[in-house]
Parts: structure tokens; C-alpha cells; sequence
């Protein structure tokens, strides 16, 4: 039985070094100045100050728990604020623009090539022969007025195109001709010649001169040079 009580009291009782630390607070609250310095120069500052504090050695951080900031959702409305005057007009939801491409001026379509231009649509001539029949009719029901000026420039543009076009075909003919020739040197084991720019240009004139020369046009294309 005096055992039993015994572990009671034991149990019961405070333990030694809580009393310690809980009387060395309580008197040091009622020293003064000098005595507390005395005191720090005795222990050491890091004994001086657990006594002081109550012997907690754990750092106490005073700033509140950060909190993760979360994702905003990409398809939530814009939010706008209050102090900005919000605009009549607004763009709520995004429009994705519509971007116009023109094919003859993109590096998309490739490069432009005549003789495969001229393989490929072999079409267009007859489309722009009945065309130009076309206007030549409408200049004969109009005689006079803003009309008539219109149809006969537009006429001579046609007949300008068309100039130009055979004029085109005729030098690609004339280099095709060449390459042929360079050709048939090659085959013979002959080294080929290849004819520079001013020479080609002579070769173009003459075949020029031929051709205006068949349609007895040549004397009023020199009147005009003359000119």
C-alpha cells in the first residue's frame, strides 16, 4: 500500500525542472537592470535569453501561411474593372481574322512560268479571242459618249496583250530552237555554244524584222521608229 501511494505522488507531482525554469522566470521578472546583465555575463546571452523567454529554443514565425494561388480558367468571363470606363464597343469573344491571300503574289503558289503558264491553260486564248469579238461589237452599237471611249481603250489593251503574248511566244520558240541546236552539237561531240544576251536580242530583232516583213507591216513600224 505505501508503494501504490508512493507511485501516486510521483505521478502527481510536478516534474523538477518545470519548477526550475517556472521560479528562475518569475525571479528574474524582479531583478533589475544591473542584476540582469550580471546574470547574462554569467550563463552566456543564449542561456540568459531561454530563461528569460521560458526556455522555448523553436524560432516563432509570425507571417501567415501562403496560400497557392489557383489557375484562373481560360474560359471564364474577362473580368473588367471598375474604375476603367468599359468601351461601347468590345471585343467579348475572340474572332479569329480572316486573312485574304492573292495566289499571284504568294510564295505558296511557286513561281510563275510561262511555257507551263501556257501548257497548262491553253483555254484562255479562245476565251480571250471571243472577248475581245465581244467588245468589238458593243463599239459598233455605241458611235459616241463615255461608253464608246471606254470600249476603245479597252480594246486597244486587248490588242496589246495579245502583241505582247505572241511576241513572248515567238522568243520562247526562238530559245527552244537554240537549246535544240546545243543539243544536236553535244550529241556530234561538238562543244556547244551558248549565245549572249546582246546576240540573242540581234536574233529576236531579225526574226522581228521577218515576220513584219511577211505581213507588209515593216514600213510603218520604221515610220513609227523614225518617230
Amino acid at each position: 500500500m505505501p508503494r501504490a501511494s508512493s507511485r501516486g505522488g510521483a505521478v502527481a507531482g510536478p516534474p523538477s525542472g518545470a519548477r526550475d525554469d517556472g521560479s528562475l522566470q518569475n525571479g528574474t521578472s524582479h531583478m533589475s537592470l544591473e542584476e540582469l546583465l550580471e546574470l547574462q555575463s554569467q550563463v552566456g546571452t543564449k542561456a540568459y535569453k531561454q530563461l528569460v523567454t521560458g526556455g522555448s529554443t523553436k524560432k516563432q514565425n509570425c507571417r501567415p501561411p501562403v496560400q497557392k494561388a489557383c489557375v484562373a480558367d481560360k474560359h471564364r468571363p474577362l473580368e473588367m474593372s471598375a474604375k476603367v470606363r468599359v468601351p461601347f464597343l468590345r471585343q467579348v469573344v475572340p474572332i479569329s481574322k480572316k486573312v485574304a491571300r492573292d495566289p499571284r503574289f504568294d510564295d505558296l503558289s511557286g513561281e510563275y512560268n510561262p511555257e507551263v503558264f501556257d501548257k497548262t491553260y491553253p483555254f484562255l486564248d479562245d476565251i480571250r479571242a471571243r472577248e475581245k469579238e465581244l467588245v468589238k461589237k458593243q463599239l459598233k452599237k455605241r458611235r459616241s459618249g463615255e461608253e464608246h471611249e471606254k470600249l476603245q481603250h479597252l480594246l486597244q489593251r486587248m490588242e496589246q496583250q495579245e502583241m505582247a503574248q505572241k511576241e513572248r511566244k515567238r522568243q520562247q520558240e526562238l530559245r527552244l530552237a537554240l537549246k535544240q541546236e546545243r543539243r544536236a552539237q553535244a550529241q556530234q561531240g561538238h562543244r556547244p555554244y551558248f549565245l549572249k544576251k546582246s546576240e540573242q536580242r540581234q536574233l529576236v530583232l531579225a526574226e522581228k524584222f521577218k515576220e513584219l516583213k511577211r505581213s507588209k507591216k515593216l514600213e510603218s513600224f520604221l515610220s513609227r521608229k523614225r518617230r
